[in-house]
Formats: C-alpha cells, sequence, structure tokens
C-alpha cells in the first residue's frame, strides 16, 4: 500500500470534497441494449396498448340468469347464445354495444350488481359452411407446406372450401379457427402465417 508523502495535502483532499461531476443514472435499457439503442426506444412515449375490445358498455339487465354469459349478435339483429334465455333478455346489453360496434359481435357479459352487467365484444366474421361437418370447431392450416385440418381437435381429412375460399381472400398463408353458431353460421378467425 502506498502512503501519500504530504499528509497535509491527504488531509486537504478529506476536507474539501472533489469537484461535482455530472452523474448520469443507468436504467435497465442501457444495460439490456446499451445507451444509444435505449435513448432511441425511449424517446418514443405514449405508446398505446393494444386493444383488447372493439366496445365496452354497461346496461340494467334484469332478470338474467348467473353471473357471466356471451352471445354474438348477427348482422340481421339475431342473438346466438348457449344458454336458455327468455327472448329479448339480452337486448339492453346488445342495444348499448351496437352503439359503438355494428354486427356482427361476440360479447361476454359480467354481472356487477343485481341488475347492472358489464359487456365487452369483439368484431367477428361470420361465414355461411353448406358442408357437412361433424363437429363444432374447425381449425385449418394452410402454407406453401400443404394444409392441416381439425375438427373438434382430432386431425381429419375434412374439406370445407366455403372457409378456406373466406381465408385466402385474406392470406395466401393461415391459420383459421371456426365455431359453430348454428346449423350453417361459424364464428371464424383468420391470422396470417
Amino acid at each position: 500500500m502506498l502512503l501519500p508523502d504530504d499528509p497535509q495535502m491527504v488531509s486537504q483532499e478529506l476536507r474539501d470534497p472533489p469537484p461535482e461531476q455530472p452523474t448520469r443514472s443507468i436504467s435497465a435499457a442501457d444495460l439490456i441494449m446499451g445507451p444509444r439503442l435505449s435513448a432511441d426506444l425511449l424517446a418514443v412515449h405514449g405508446i398505446p396498448r393494444a386493444r383488447e375490445w372493439d366496445a365496452v358498455a354497461t346496461a340494467s339487465a334484469p332478470g338474467l340468469p348467473g353471473d357471466q354469459l356471451e352471445f354474438v349478435a348477427l348482422e340481421d339483429g339475431t342473438l346466438v347464445v348457449d344458454d336458455e334465455l327468455p327472448d329479448d333478455a339480452l337486448t339492453s346489453l346488445a342495444d348499448v354495444l351496437e352503439g359503438g360496434l355494428p354486427a356482427p359481435y361476440h360479447a361476454f357479459a359480467f354481472r356487477q350488481s343485481e341488475d347492472i352487467w358489464s359487456a365487452a365484444a369483439l368484431r367477428v366474421d361470420v361465414v355461411e359452411v353448406p358442408e357437412e361437418v361433424g363437429g363444432d370447431q374447425i381449425d385449418l392450416v394452410v402454407n406453401d407446406d400443404g394444409r392441416l385440418t381439425l375438427v373438434d381437435e382430432a386431425e381429419s381429412s375434412l374439406e370445407v372450401p366455403s372457409l378456406e375460399q373466406f381465408a385466402s381472400q385474406q392470406f395466401g398463408s393461415f391459420v383459421l379457427h371456426a365455431s359453430r353458431l348454428d346449423d350453417v353460421l361459424w364464428e371464424v378467425t383468420v391470422l396470417a402465417l
């Protein structure tokens, strides 16, 4: 260990703090990405999250059973529901959602208090499927390597031209999921590969 030659000089240095140098805090982004990249990314602020719902509303809906339910509103005003409900039981929820979202949409409703329900809805595509399908769910993957079809989660050789045509009008390679609404109407989601 080296000792200073002039103890008085060391004493002076200990009494007088060194001149202030500007300090720079280091963020986690600096440590992970480096200061330049993180500065570029963090300079952009106010980036919104992707929307989860296309419409959200609250309405009075007296007489509905349970604490949650879901339904699909079709363009002609028909409401498709799995539960046994009285006619027009969901009208107030559908009316308040349609103020901000035209049909077709898939809605999820949750009881907030005795007669007050909150509902959230997503736009959906509804496709008429005239082919005979022996299940209620279809998953179809089409890409350059070929196709894979699942009906109710089991691999199948079934071909459903109406669904494939609907999806191929949007994308060359795709994943399609379809859920039966009634005999010929299916709720369909298509994603590009």
